[in-house]
């Protein structure tokens, strides 16, 4: 299987574009990125594991460089181009860390697919299905969107990813969140956002998971707050939660170091990984 940046690969009837670094013989960890975004905010996550890990980041159908295909999209259209994914690339089990919209896929893919996952990251997501008022939301963006540019998008979205008080060492950070939002296709940003609105809850099934969870979130999240992260490390049994300080959405560009030494820290307990040749995690 090749390595680097720039790789693509078909499934599902598309084809995805992702990054592949590290060993390949060593554990394999997936991201999946939120939304509006693409695999591109995983840089700083990617450089800090790829010496222990093979780390792949994927772009999600529509964002980045990733067709949209013909299906309407779902999350769990998402579930299963992961899967897809992971097959294609002969991953039998990975950890996998999912960002936000990332983290609703994630929970679906380990409740659906539980033997093909040995630990999970849940990083400024939650388990909720949008509220009526989130959808009358979801529902006025599209209609903006379709009317307006994605740079007027992109600002209003800018300023719920970032903690208020980012001081202007975060403006790089910045800057390549609004590079992400203003390259994602208007079509994409409607298709997803519909996808968003009619996701099902997963708060009702967080009790099963069995493998090893760590739940990830900055104090000043207003998107998904401290407070339905710590719901979810209540719900799901030996889960281990970590509150970043100063810190949005984006807590993974804001605090890198942070962020990064959470899940070494993380990851150097997970003990249980199979290294028998065969199966690549």
């Amino acid at each position: 299987m090749h390595t680097g940046t720039n790789l693509s690969i078909a499934i599902n009837n598309l084809i995805v574009s992702y990054t592949d670094d590290g060993p390949g013989n060593a554990p394999s960890i997936i991201f999946i990125h939120g939304f509006p975004l693409n695999k591109s905010m995983w840089r700083n996550q990617v450089d800090a594991l790829k010496e222990s890990y093979r780390v792949i980041t994927y772009d999600i159908r529509g964002h980045g460089n990733t067709e949209n295909g013909t299906v309407e999209f779902s999350i769990g259209l998402f579930v299963r181009d992961l899967i897809s994914f992971m097959d294609t690339m002969k991953i039998d089990r990975t950890i996998l860390c999912g960002f936000s919209m990332g983290g609703y896929i994630a929970l679906k893919a380990v409740t659906n697919y539980s033997t093909r996952f040995i630990a999970l990251i849940l990083s400024n997501t939650n388990c909720t299905a949008d509220s009526p008022e989130a959808i009358a939301y979801r529902m006025r963006t599209i209609e903006i969107l379709k009317e307006g540019t994605i740079g007027k998008f992109a600002d209003v979205n800018l300023k719920k990813l970032f903690a208020n008080d980012s001081s202007t060492d975060t403006i790089p950070e910045i800057e390549l969140a609004r590079e992400m939002i203003v390259n994602t296709s208007k079509k994409s940003l409607c298709s997803t956002l519909l996808a968003l609105s009619t996701r099902d809850e997963t708060c009702s099934v967080l009790a099963g998971i069995k493998v090893p969870v760590l739940i990830l979130v900055g104090k000043e999240d207003v998107i998904t707050p401290p407070e339905a992260a710590m719901f979810m490390h209540k719900k799901i049994k030996g889960s281990t939660i970590h509150i970043i300080e100063h810190a949005g959405h984006l807590c993974n560009l804001e605090k890198p170091g942070e962020f990064n030494d959470q899940l070494k820290k993380f990851l150097s307990s997970i003990n249980t990984i199979e290294r028998d040749g065969k199966k690549q995690i």
